[in-house]
This record gives C-alpha cells, structure tokens and sequence, in this order.
C-alpha cells in the first residue's frame, strides 16, 4: 500500500571547508590560480608546454567557458546560443614533504562536463556526468616539495536542452588526510525514532585502510551544537565508542548508536543544526577528525492528506530552478545562490526542484540553513536525447554519485530519477527501467521516497511504479487518476505559472485560473511547482530571446509583477498588488502556455487618449478599493470583494488619465495594506542600493547593486531607460550586469548595459586582500557619477 509513506531521518551534510586540527585533516579551496584556454592542444598537457600561437587567461573557480562567449544563432536555442566547444584548464601548486605518506586528492563540486585530469603529464581520471561531485586521488603522482601541473581537460561538444554552462563551473577542494581515514561523504545517519522527549540515532561510518598492514584503532562519535559546545545528558556529553581491527587496504563500515534528548528539530520556521565529531585513534593519536552539521526531522507523505513534516501537516509551495544566473552562467558564486533563496524564502517559496540534475553541495547547505525542502534530481532524460549514449555505463554510478553524497541533507524529502522521461509511453521496457533505478536508490537510502516526473499521455501502468509521482502540467488527469488510484501518492511537478486547464488529455487549454487551486482544492495534493521559479538562459523561445523569460523573477531576481499572486496565496503577511495588462508593453512573452498575461507595475501609458484600461489588484486581503485619477476629481471605486473573483485577482477597468492609482486592502473591515503607481516623467537621478557594504576578504564574497531610475519627485521610472556603465577599482573586481532581459545583442560580457523598466543590477567580489572596493556608476544623462564604497576585510 503507498496510502501512508513513512520517512523518518535525522540528517547531516558534508565537513565544514577547513577542519579544525589541520594538521590532521585539511581541506581548502582549490579555486585559485588557474589558467584557462578555450580550444585544443594535444603538447597542452605536457608540463613545459609554453604556447606559442595563443596565451592562456588568469581565471579562478567556479568559472563557464561558454558564457565569455558571443551568441551564435546557430548554436540554436537550446544552448542560449551560446557555444561550448573543449576547454583547457591549468594550474600550478606545490606540495610540501610533509604530505608524503598521506592521501592528498581533489575534489571537484562538479565539472561540465566529461573531464580528462592530468597530473604532470599523466592521466590520472575522468569523470563524465557534469552535474556530480567527485573525487581525484593524486597521491602517487606528486611531486613532493616540488611544483606539480594539474590540467583539465574539458569536453563540452554535445548539447543539452537547455543552457548547461562548460567548465569548472563548481568549487574544487584539495583535500590531506591520513591513509586511514573516514572516506569521502563516508558518514550516513538515520533516527529510527524521535519524540518530544529524545532522539534514537543510528550512524554509519565508512573507514578506509589505505596501508599495507592491518590497523586497530577507535572511533569516537561526539554531538556538539552551533556553537560547538558539546551536548550533554544529565552533565555527561553525547557520545559513543567503538573499537575495530581493519584489514590492510581495506574499507569497513561500522555502526555505532547513541540518543539525545529533547532534540531541537529540524523545520522551516527553525533549520536548526547540530553537528557531530568523529574521530578516529590508532594507539591513542589521533588520525583523522571529521566535523559535519546535521538535522533531525521527520517526514511522511500519505495518499489522502498530502505532506506532513514532523508531524505538521502541509503544503509544498514550490519552485523549479535550473543552475544558472543570468550574465554569471552556471559559474555560480555561492552569494549569489544564497540570495535567490532568501528572495524565494521571504516571497513565500518552502520547497525546490533541482531541475533537472544535482546542485552543488554548497546549494543544499544552504537550504539546510535557510529552511527549504528539496527534491534531489538526477536526471532529465534516460534513454533518449543527451544521456542516451550514456545511460547504459552510467546511470549506476551517477545515481550513486548524487545518493551517496546528498543523503545526510535535512534539507532534501523526495529523490527524483528521471523528468519526461520517454520510456513512460512504452509498456514493459519503461516500467523494467523505472523499477531498476528506483530499487538501486532504495538499496543506497531507503529512508525517502523515490519520485519519476511523468509528462502527458504517459503509461498508467508506469504511474504505479514510482514511490511518488509527479505530473507535469496534468492536474485534471492527476484528479481522474486519483478516483482510480486513490492509494497513489501524487504532486504537480511542473506547473504553468498562470494558465491552466481542465481537459485530461490535453494541458493547453490556456483558462484564466491559477493552477495554484488545484493545490488548495484537494488534501491529496501536497504541492505544486512552477516552472520556473526564475528565469534562466536556454530553452528560449526564438531570436532574440536567450532564455526561458517566464519565471515568478527575472535573471536579476527582480520579482514580476505577475508573481503576486503567488505572493498573495503563499505568503500570510496582508497584500494588494496593482496591475496594469497592456500587450504593447516591451516584453517577451516566452512560449505559449507559459506565458503570463502583459502586466506592469506603472502608470506611464503610451496613449494619448482617454481609453478603459484593465487594471488587476493581486491580494489576500478581503476587499480592495481602488482610487483612480478622473479629470477634474478622484474616482473612487466602491470596495470589491476578492472572494468573488478568479485567483484572488480583481479586475478593474479604468479610463487612462496621468495621475495616481491607489489600491487600498482591507481585513475585516480595517485598513492592512497599500500599493499605488503613479506616472512619472523623465530620469532625474538614481538610487543604488547594495544587499552588502562588507565583504570577506576571501575572493568570493559579492555585492549585488541595484540600480534604480527616478523622476525629479522621486518616482520610479520605467518608460525612459538609461544605458549604465559600470567601472571599480581596489580590492575587487566587477563579475557583470544585467537587467533582466534576455534580448541581449552581443554577449552576456561587459560593464555597459541599458536598464530594463528602469532597473539593472551590477554584481561585484571582493579579492583576497583586506581594503576598499570603490564602484562608479555612470548613467546616460546624468552628469554626476555614483560612488558606492565596499569594505573588505
């Protein structure tokens, strides 16, 4: 029966960056001092190879080879237009003598994609699938207290169906340890029960004997919290040890069990973390110390009432997201990410489809630290497009990559296997396949479900084959399906953003009605996806177009103005937004079904005359009324009651005359909210704000400055854009700017752009030197620049 799926996990994701006894275990960043060549050379990888017909660039990690490129229409618009092409990679390091006798590998967040690494001129790996982490022992290749030369050879001539990105486009990590250590994502934890009062935990380590002699020694398992103070159960600290003799060039699990009391669980209100020490001793000295955050928390999943997280009941209000950003492609900083998920969070967003591959480890620690529930996603396709050739001899080991290394995140509820997959309209071979790969992810994690995204007309018998499933874009089948099949655990994996439909066989049917209500319509449902959160570049709709421009925000995460709806019904803090639909606004309007109707935010018509317009208020209020300019007097129109409109959205027809539109909303009967828009005249001045006036001294760190146009009487502008120009100087450096718009001309490079509805947004890092980044902005017919002062330290 799959009435009642039931999951209970208590969680932990990878050690920290750099441990604390570094003498013990080390791992720092690998991102830095890198050389980069686009093209090939067979004498590249030879370690006095000195080119002589081309030079190579000073880059550092993550870095996108294709998005420096400039768009050529015949790349099509799967890629964005973008190229890919073979990428060299080179750095060189020295190793001390010290490490000898010890491991010394690399570890690589992710590569796109198949990655041939050197090492002073020998092949020591590959890795093809470009979306998992992996590791690349380098230790009987060194040097040792000499220079070493790493090259990476990257591979990136197939295409995908969307904007993959090429490169290294992740973190890499050098990484020492002792021969025998706890092996890499070795630690895997499980809590067969939680209450109020305490915590059962189950951990397993995985310990390697790399040496030649069989070695006895102890494991320590320590629970500590935030602050890294231990914690304790009537003054005694949480621990458990155990001694073990492993055999030489060996790997051994061992299982150890201890319990905390009251435990602090893990939720979306509370992310709270503990973190546990492993240790391990061989006569008393310490070999190898491991440090990882982890969570408790229980989830469960039934057939009639949806989603429950630790035992509280609701739904999932989610979003699906590709891996790039804009103007940075997939060569993500972690800031960046950090703050499109504080954005999502605070709009009302609870849950992410990783669509349609792994994140980065760093992505998932984040949403383990914010508070958002994640479907872990290892595919799109199986046998057919891009990973056809490749399914056969892959599909075992990059399943494996993605569990094995994913399975301790509080974070992730649900693995996903496949997306539209083409196997889901044949009879046996499809459904043979699914129950293969979901079986191989049970036998790894058995603790969540396993979940298939089904597109239309997909095979019944398929259906019943996935833990979950999810339809994409099916909600009426979904609830037919349902009757039949009422034991079926079932989701909208993928949503349209505004249209929906109520024919079963068919999911265009383009009605005015938010598939959000299917959601809020039936208990059974647990949740809805939209494709897509944010916009991304790939799958565009045509030329010039670069992208995917139908999401909740844009590549800037500026949020749209037809996003308040989902606003209005996924977030409880009282709302009304004003809406003006006009198809002549300048705006793309992406592919059919995922259109939304042409809205905006302001109150600058290119008519001259007094035409009716439809205005649209978006809230969760329980009645708006709406004061409009009207010749010679306002015109207030009598309150309306949302409850007698679609989606929670008055219409509202008002004549055009220049002034101020002001929606007011009320809860029973009181004032809660505002929102107005108000026509503007020509660019005055601008206002840059930053989310960050401090950043780290670690090369990483970025500030992200909005830049905002305003009339004389300080009213946002957004019918006269100005081209921006952005320059710095000191302890940075300027990574790119963009505004929104995926029309973009030449490429996604330079430091001149124009704004898009009067807006852009400049992103900027920090170097590793303490002192002042110091950014101006310069703005077509405005004669004085702007400063704007970051500090580094």
């Amino acid at each position: 029966m799959k009435k009642l799926f039931l999951f209970i996990l208590m969680t932990l994701s990878f050690a920290s960056p750099i441990l604390a006894q570094k003498d013990v275990r080390i791992k720092e960043t690998f991102d830095f001092d890198w050389q980069f060549h686009l093209g090939e050379d067979n004498d590249a990888m030879k370690i006095n190879f000195t080119p002589k017909n081309w030079k190579w660039d000073n880059i550092q990690l993550p870095h996108d080879y294709s998005i420096i490129q400039d768009f050529k229409r015949e790349i099509g618009s799967a890629a964005g237009y973008l190229p890919g092409g073979i990428g060299l990679y080179r750095k060189e390091f020295t190793i001390p003598a010290s490490y000898k006798g010890k491991i010394v590998s690399i570890l690589f967040d992710g590569v796109y994609h198949n990655a041939t690494i050197y090492l002073n001129e020998k092949k020591i790996g590959n890795h093809r699938y470009g979306y998992t982490s992996f590791e690349i022992d380098l230790t009987n290749h060194l040097n040792y207290g000499g220079m070493n030369t790493l090259l990476v050879h990257v591979d990136r001539t197939e295409e995908s169906r969307w904007y993959t990105g090429s490169g290294i486009y992740r973190h890499a990590w050098l990484q020492v340890t002792d021969p025998v250590r706890v092996a890499t994502w070795g630690t895997y934890v499980t809590t067969p029960e939680i209450t109020k009062e305490s915590a059962r935990i189950k951990m397993v380590t995985s310990v390697v004997n790399s040496t030649s002699a069989p070695q006895n020694l102890e494991i320590t398992q320590m629970i500590v919290d935030e602050d890294n103070q231990p914690i304790k159960i009537k003054g005694k600290k949480i621990q458990e040890e155990t001694k073990i003799r492993i055999a030489a060039n060996d790997t051994t699990d061992v299982e150890q069990a201890f319990s905390i009391d009251r435990p602090r669980l893990w939720s979306l209100e509370d992310p709270y973390r503990y973190f546990v020490e492993t240790t391990l001793k061989i006569s008393n000295k310490v070999v190898d110390t491991y440090r990882t955050p982890f969570g408790i928390r229980t989830i469960r999943f039934d057939a009639r009432k949806g989603f429950f997280l630790n035992d509280k009941n609701m739904k999932m209000k989610g979003v699906c997201l590709h891996a790039d950003a804009g103007c940075l492609g997939v060569a993500v900083p972690d800031r960046s990410y950090e703050r499109r998920l504080e954005i999502l969070k605070e709009f009302g967003c609870n849950a992410i489809r990783c669509s349609h591959n792994p994140p980065s480890p760093e992505f998932l620690d984040m949403c383990d630290r914010i508070g958002l529930l994640v479907i872990d996603e290892a595919f799109d396709k199986w046998k057919s497009g891009y990973y056809e050739k490749f399914f056969d001899s892959c599909w075992k080991q990059d399943i494996s990559d993605m569990v094995i290394r994913d399975r301790n995140h509080p974070c992730i509820v649900m693995w996903s296997v496949g997306n539209e997959v083409q196997e889901a309209w044949s009879g046996s071979i499809g459904i043979k396949r699914a129950k293969m790969l979901q079986d191989f992810v049970h036998q790894l994690e058995p603790t969540r479900p396993v979940t298939i995204a089904c597109q239309s007309g997909f095979n019944p018998a398929f259906g019943d084959v996935p833990d979950i499933l999810g339809y994409n874009y099916m909600e009426p089948r979904m609830l037919e399906d349902h009757k039949k099949n009422p034991d079926r655990i079932c989701y909208v994996s993928e949503a349209f953003p505004y249209y929906s439909g109520n024919n079963p066989q068919n999911v265009r049917c383009y009605l005015d009605r938010n598939p959000w209500n299917f959601v809020l319509e039936n208990d059974f449902l647990f949740g809805s996806f939209i494709w897509a959160g944010v916009d991304y570049i790939g799958e565009a709709s045509g030329w010039p177009c670069k992208g995917w421009p139908s999401g909740l925000f844009d590549l800037c995460m500026f949020e749209r103005t037809a996003a308040g709806y989902h606003r209005s019904v996924w977030d409880e803090k009282p709302m009304v937004r004003l809406a003006v639909v006009d198809p002549s606004q300048d705006i793309t309007p992406g592919k059919d079904h995922w259109q939304f109707p042409t809205m905006v935010h302001h109150w600058n018509m290119p008519y001259p005359d007094i035409r009716a317009l439809e205005v649209r208020t978006m809230t969760n209020c329980d009645e708006v009324k709406v004061i409009a300019p009207s010749g010679w007097a306002k015109a207030e129109f009598l309150p309306r009651k949302a409850a007698d409109y679609e989606n929670n959205t008055i219409k509202w027809n008002i004549p055009y005359r220049k002034g101020k539109v002001l929606a007011i909303g009320y809860k029973n009967g009181k004032e809660v909210c505002r929102d107005s828009i108000v026509t503007s005249g020509k660019t005055h001045h601008a206002v840059v704000t930053t989310d960050r006036k401090e950043l780290k001294a670690d090369g990483q760190d970025l500030s992200h400055l909005t830049i905002e146009l305003f009339d004389k009487d300080g009213i946002p502008v957004q019918t006269d854009d100005r081209l921006v120009t952005v320059s710095i100087e000191g302890e940075g450096k300027f990574l790119g700017i963009d505004n929104g718009d995926l029309r973009r001309e030449k490429s996604f490079q330079g430091n001149k752009l124009k704004t898009y509805f009067g807006k852009a947004l400049a992103i900027v890092q920090s170097n590793r030197r303490a002192g002042t980044l110091k950014v101006r902005i310069d703005i077509q017919g405005i004669q004085q620049p702007y400063y704007t002062d970051i500090t580094i330290k």
